[in-house]
């Protein structure tokens, strides 16, 4: 690559994050993590026709330690990449009840550019937003339930550093185009009939059962569907 290039593309990337951090939080962390990973997120984009801003949605996955980022193209989603989880505290499945059990939520959350936290104590993280309006309405308690990195954690959901930079830039990016939030919906593990017959004797398979009309909603359409909670149940479409 010829400094001609070279040059054009930092100068590509510093036009971008500066534009960038009008909407989204920023720091001097922040956006050093966004200008050393955009050039590998931009490349690997492109192979598979997805572009860098595009909306994302994401999924978490307990049992297996995955998270996963959806790119939206041509109004649906295409997966993108696969992140493994260091840790999310106790390790145990099933949602988060009260504050200090040291477990991590499940169900549906939303993020939004206000959730961002360029300056975590834990290197990059965004709020999940619990408890959600569901959590409420079954009294569980707790606050500030993150994704974030330093892989390590007693409740939130650990990244590496280099997960959380790559994570959260594509997150950034898509907040400060034009999507107003990004959900988050979390199982404790793929809800295929298989492992839901698996786990049929937990104390949660009630509410499981309602989570997986959710993830077979997503995995029909490929669209992430619309939530909202009636007679303390989500509620699909």
């Amino acid at each position: 690559m010829n400094k001609f290039l070279q040059f054009l593309i930092f100068s590509f990337v510093i036009i971008f994050t500066t534009e960038l951090f009008a909407q989204v939080p920023f720091s001097q962390r922040s956006k050093e993590a966004i200008k050393r990973v955009y050039p590998r997120l931009n490349l690997e984009l492109n192979a598979k026709k997805l572009e860098y801003g595009s909306e994302i949605f994401i999924r978490i996955f307990k049992e297996s330690k995955e998270l996963e980022v959806w790119i939206e193209r041509s109004n649906k989603f295409e997966h993108f990449k696969t992140y493994k989880i260091c840790t999310y505290g106790s390790d145990e499945l099933g949602p988060k009840v009260r504050k200090g059990d040291g477990k991590a939520p499940e169900g549906f959350y939303i993020v939004t550019s206000k959730s961002m936290n360029p300056s975590s104590n834990f290197h990059l993280s965004f709020n999940l937003g619990y408890p959600n309006e569901y959590d409420r309405l079954h009294k569980r308690t707790g606050s500030a339930l993150m994704v974030h990195g330093n892989c390590v954690s007693i409740g939130c959901y650990a990244m590496t550093d280099e997960g959380i930079e790559e994570i959260y830039s594509l997150a950034a990016a898509a907040l400060n185009r034009s999507q107003k939030f990004f959900k988050v919906d979390i199982f404790p593990f793929r809800m295929t009939d298989e492992n839901m017959k698996k786990y049929s004797n937990s104390e949660w398979i009630d509410f499981w059962k309602n989570l997986k009309e959710g993830y077979d909603h997503f995995e029909k359409n490929h669209i992430p569907p619309e939530v909202r909670v009636e007679n303390q149940k989500y509620l699909f479409r």
